[in-house]
């Protein structure tokens, strides 16, 4: 079983192809654990499956998930105000995940609604399956796509120590992260990735710009949070909202 986090179609493939069927599933504190899961009899790969018994599973015009069913949590305690605005008068849970589904009920998560990235031209940019593509790069530790606000999206990546050393011995080169990160040939590694990135979205949603960052993120450095996602502070959001000029990594909130 895989849930917490989204497992990756890539992954989800690599398991399959080595004869470890892995059911991933979907859902949250407040619909009491999980509300979506495949099953062996149903499976399929890059969705979080179908409906559990007692759950009804909807996607709504804005492409916001919502259930309801009798174990979604009745309300926030002494919170009146968030209930009301997870909750609607049918009693739909409104999860702030944005999803689709297909005709056969399979759910896909494409993304959280706040992290959407709206271009300076209007475009919504669900930076979560851009991000897993570029991770699939052994020599790549993180990847966090922005360009809120401006004119085209960009990217901030960090390289593995561990399997950057090895990809450096095996070029007959010697370096660090910090001191090769501006290097064509880590440069162009890095790009075959943004390419395989970009091939699965539109032109006005692909890559313009990469920057290629000395340090790595941890929790210790206050990037990431203890399940290993990127803290979502005020820090967090103004990496989304990239400055002006060059792509850089602005100081996050400690």
């Amino acid at each position: 079983m895989s849930g917490g986090s989204a497992l990756g179609a890539r992954l989800a493939h690599f398991y399959r192809g080595i004869g470890v069927t892995v059911l991933e599933g979907y859902g949250l504190t407040e619909t009491t654990a999980a509300a979506t899961v495949n099953a062996r009899s149903g499976l399929r790969i890059g969705t979080v499956g179908r409906a559990l018994p007692g759950f009804e599973v909807k996607v709504a015009a804005d492409g916001e998930v919502l259930v309801r069913g009798g174990n979604v949590f009745r309300e926030y305690w002494n919170n009146p105000q968030a209930t009301a605005e997870a909750k609607d008068a049918d009693g739909w849970f409104h999860t702030g995940d944005l999803g689709s589904m297909d005709a056969e009920g399979f759910l896909t998560i494409t993304g959280r609604s706040k992290e959407i990235i709206v271009t300076a031209g209007g475009k919504n940019v669900a930076p979560s399956g851009l991000e897993d593509v570029i991770r699939a790069n052994p020599i790549v530790s993180q990847a966090m796509v922005v360009g809120d606000g401006r004119n085209y999206v960009g990217a901030l990546i960090t390289l593995d120590p561990e399997s950057f050393a090895l990809w450096l011995q095996d070029h007959g080169r010697e370096g660090t992260p910090e001191s090769l990160r501006d290097d064509p040939a880590v440069r162009k590694a890095v790009q075959d990735s943004v390419d395989r990135a970009n091939a699965t979205v539109s032109s006005a949603e692909q890559i313009k710009r990469f920057a290629i960052l000395g340090d790595t993120w941890t929790e210790d450095s206050g990037h990431l949070t203890p399940s290993m996602k990127p803290e979502a502070g005020q820090g967090a959001r103004r990496l989304r909202r990239r400055r002006r000029g060059a792509v850089r990594l602005a100081p996050l909130d400690r």
